[in-house]
């Protein structure tokens, strides 16, 4: 058996063993670092330490030696990374340089139940070696047993440092002038958004509406664990509003629920820090995985890996600011052979022979027909019986991801199923990029406002490509097709 038929073409993968949520990530002296729970001692879930890589791009990377390990504190859970720039911590001389924030995970000595306290690294070496402050933990409150997942930064406008702290069913805020001394300024999430599992891994940022320049608002992530009755699995949803160095204010309705992803396997993630005021972009990546079955995904010797990494914006729809999202431009030096065709009247099944593969860009535009549902079969077996469906549904306007038939579903009875959202039309058209490799899909609207990101274990010999229009017809306007390199 081919141990490595699901390892990802051009997605992160660990070398080997377990790796779930992205940590720390930040760019520093033309570096993008990367660092990721990690057990580099089992196939599941086990003690937690920070594996590291490094990129230029984003897209190519090198794999670094483990950068934090247990110690007395206890695990090293979730967390942040940060430039000190002017060296407010008063680690390194006068000088910029990297620290890391992130959660000690043990049991409390007394009671044995679970503890959770925020800790302080420091490195002297681009990243390469850290050094664990001597004062740790920096910041502690017994009151919550979920006391993790610290994103800090610098707030400009009150020149402070901000951490934002998943506890249990909220956020706590937190200013601090050196990194070391915390003040809690608030706390938010009763009422707002959904409940139905822990509070995990936030973020908080300000964006630009496009369009406007002279226009900001905040964006706050913040990632749901999974709860046996929630059939989605662990997720990760968004709020829009305004932020004034302590508070975070939801300017949209409390109760209404915004997805970042509609897949199933866009978890906690978040974005780079430092990346260039000249540059300007919020990147963002996920974990691609879900915790109703990532200890279970049939990969041999490596289990877990990333989104692609996300270019997010800020977009008016009628009033109602939305977050979308575009893989970012660097992804376009994977793109070799090119299949392009236009205008097209499409209708049943039609396999194309010049372009296939396990590793594909497909960018698509639509103008509606009389289908009832229209897209493409991706990773299908020749004889039909297997298949990835990406498609719009006219009938109910939704964009979708069926991997019922995907190859193997078998491993957890939640794994097989059909996902979707809600997609208008622009114009009559319906434009999709796809993004295609040996075990996801990830699907983007032409304009952004839709994700869909879903893992898929299909056999190696699935690389057929087919288009669909059922019931009718529709027709192809543009279609490009690129076969993508491998960073393995």
């Amino acid at each position: 058996m081919d141990k490595e038929k699901y390892r990802s073409r051009y997605h992160f993968t660990p070398r080997t063993h377990w790796m779930n949520d992205p940590n720390g990530m930040v760019y520093f002296n033309g570096e993008y670092h990367l660092f990721y729970q990690y057990h580099p001692f089992g196939m599941s879930w086990g003690p937690m330490h920070w594996g590291h890589a490094v990129s230029l791009d984003m897209v190519h990377w090198q794999h670094l030696m483990i950068a934090l390990a247990p110690d007395e504190h206890g695990q090293i859970f979730s967390g942040s990374a940060v430039v000190d720039w002017d060296d407010t911590s008063g680690f390194f001389g006068g000088k910029p340089g990297l620290v890391a924030i992130f959660t000690h995970h043990d049991e409390h000595p007394d009671t044995a139940r679970p503890r959770e306290r925020q800790s302080l690294a420091y490195s002297l070496d681009n990243g390469r070696t850290w050094i664990k402050y001597s004062g740790n933990p920096v910041l502690e409150d017994p009151r919550y047993p979920d006391y993790r997942d610290p994103k800090v930064f610098w707030h400009k406008a009150s020149a402070r440092w901000i951490m934002v702290l998943a506890t249990g069913q909220s956020l706590c805020i937190y200013t601090s002038p050196n990194l070391k001394e915390w003040t809690f300024a608030s706390e938010f999430g009763e009422g707002h958004g959904s409940h139905d599992g822990v509070w995990e891994c936030p973020d908080l940022f300000e964006l630009t509406v496009e369009g406007n320049p002279q226009r900001t608002k905040w964006v706050l992530l913040v990632s749901i664990g999974d709860a046996p009755h929630i059939p989605e699995g662990s997720r990760t949803q968004y709020f829009v509003g305004r932020f004034n160095g302590k508070l975070f204010v939801n300017e949209r309705d409390p109760e209404a629920v915004r997805w970042l992803d509609h897949g199933r396997d866009n978890y906690a993630g978040v974005s780079f820090s430092d990346i260039p005021a000249l540059d300007g972009r919020r990147i963002y990546m996920g974990w691609m995985s879900n915790w109703k079955y990532a200890r279970v995904t049939p990969t041999e010797g490596w289990r877990g890996a990333m989104t692609l990494p996300r270019e997010l914006f800020l977009r008016d729809f009628d009033g109602e600011i939305r977050l979308i999202q575009r893989p970012v431009a660097e992804l376009s030096r994977l793109a070799g052979e090119t299949l392009h065709l236009k205008n097209l009247t499409i209708e049943g099944i039609v396999p194309f022979s010049g372009i296939k593969g396990d590793a594909l860009r497909i960018d698509a535009e639509f103008e509606l027909g009389t289908a009832s549902s229209f897209g493409f079969r991706v990773r299908a077996a020749e004889d039909g019986s297997r298949a990835t469906i990406v498609g719009y549904d006219t009938r109910s306007g939704e964009l979708f991801v069926d991997r019922t038939s995907s190859g193997e579903v078998r491993f957890h009875e939640h794994f097989a199923g059909r996902h979707g959202a809600a997609l208008a039309p622009c114009g009559e058209r319906v434009s999709l990029q796809l993004w295609v490799d040996r075990s996801s899909v990830e699907v983007f609207s032409g304009g952004g406002e839709c994700a869909i990101t879903d893992l898929i274990f299909p056999e190696p010999e699935d690389d057929g490509l087919e288009m669909f229009a059922y019931e009718g017809e529709v027709q192809l306007r543009s279609l490009k097709v690129y076969r993508l390199n491998s960073i393995q």
